[in-house]
């Protein structure tokens, strides 16, 4: 026979032991875990604030690449309205759940750094205060333009305007990116560097056939007058 509410204190057990336990275990201080370390050490970010762009991390291996925090914009050049990824497609905004990110596109295509005219935003706006870090405009942009940054330190004296960052407060360099999360960038540029490959590589197909193609008909066409001449 079971007893009534035993399921209720087995949990407040388990949750009484945890508690303890964190008293004499330092692991138990932190939700992640961190097995997957060699050294087994606890990140610097579970206890110290993450360096600003610019500077050099210490450990980038102390910064996790599971944390989400808040989205950034990506830019690939020095110039960063030059070299931005976002096209203002506006499909983070339609998946947002909490509807937090606004964008304008802009009314004209502007050439990039590629040569290549496109859209860009305008505007680009993400309420803090209300996003919930699910990460969901990252594994919905086609671009690779929107990212996870490390940041989560926000306090503003402005509840308001202080926690709606603007374009221009989210864009940051692809070698900021690199430095925060290493292994996911380094995955993220590879796969763009074999989509362009890929792109190219039929591109240079369809171009060859077209000219096999042509040959093919002026062979035809010369053997035909040929024919007729004799």
């Amino acid at each position: 026979m079971r007893l009534l509410g035993g399921g209720i204190l087995k949990g407040m057990a388990v949750t009484l032991r945890n508690f303890v336990g964190s008293y004499f275990n330092k692991e138990r201080l932190v939700t992640n875990d961190y097995s997957w370390r060699p050294t087994g050490a606890l990140p610097q970010s579970a206890g110290e604030y993450p360096k600003e762009e610019g500077e050099q991390l210490r450990d980038t291996t102390t910064v996790t690449n599971y944390s989400r925090n808040f989205p950034m914009l990506l830019h690939d050049g020095s110039e960063p309205m030059d070299t931005i990824r976002c096209v203002a497609c506006q499909i983070c905004e339609r998946e947002c759940p909490p509807q937090c990110i606004y964008i304008e596109k802009s009314a004209e295509k502007k050439p990039t750094a590629t040569g290549k005219p496109q859209y860009y935003p305008e505007k680009f706006d993400i309420d803090v205060s209300v996003c919930m870090s699910c990460q969901i405009c990252v594994e919905v942009c086609p671009f690779d333009a929107i990212v996870m940054n490390s940041q989560f330190e926000l306090s503003t004296p402005d509840r308001f305007g202080g926690l709606l960052l603007r374009r221009d407060d989210l864009l940051k360099s692809n070698d900021y990116y690199h430095q925060i999360h290493p292994e996911e960038a380094g995955v993220r540029d590879q796969r763009m560097a074999d989509e362009k490959a890929a792109k190219e590589a039929k591109k240079k197909a369809a171009a060859e056939a077209v000219k096999k193609k042509a040959e093919a008909k002026a062979q035809e066409e010369a053997g035909n007058k040929k024919e007729d001449a004799e």
